[in-house]
């Protein structure tokens, strides 16, 4: 039996497709966090309205799993509040674990990373950053 790869056809379309920084019409809220264990860096600032993302913008240093996580939170975040990002998140880190079967937020394709441990700081980025950001934002 051969092992799945690690960076799949769909991480790397993910991690492609990420946006690139651009300005909001207005920062309410920014934050610069780093995964300790790989080095990855994700900048997001984040524009609210009525308690929910309206418009964010990330820089993403990491890796293809960093960018492809960070693509994926850029598409499921805005419309969202907060409490609905810590759910993601903690559903995300829980299916990463093992612990539910199913990821939130249509992240299925980071299947590849769950049995790699050392990947799942990078992938849990991108909701780390855009939670600090919107925490600014209070």
């Amino acid at each position: 039996m051969t092992a799945q790869p690690l960076y799949t056809t769909a991480i790397l379309r993910l991690a492609a497709s990420l946006a690139e920084p651009r300005a909001l019409t207005r920062q309410d809220g920014r934050a610069e966090v780093r995964s300790p264990t790989c080095g990855s860096r994700i900048a997001t600032a984040v524009q609210l309205e009525d308690g929910r993302v309206t418009a964010l913008s990330q820089e993403v240093h990491a890796c293809a799993f960093g960018q492809a996580a960070a693509a994926l939170v850029e598409r499921g975040a805005v419309g969202r509040s907060a409490e609905e990002i810590e759910s993601a998140s903690a559903g995300l880190c829980a299916w990463l674990t093992g612990q539910v079967p199913e990821p939130p937020w249509d992240m299925a394709d980071l299947a590849p990373a769950r049995s790699r441990k050392g990947r799942h700081g990078a992938i849990m980025l991108p909701f780390r950053a855009l939670l600090a950001a919107i925490e600014a934002a209070r």
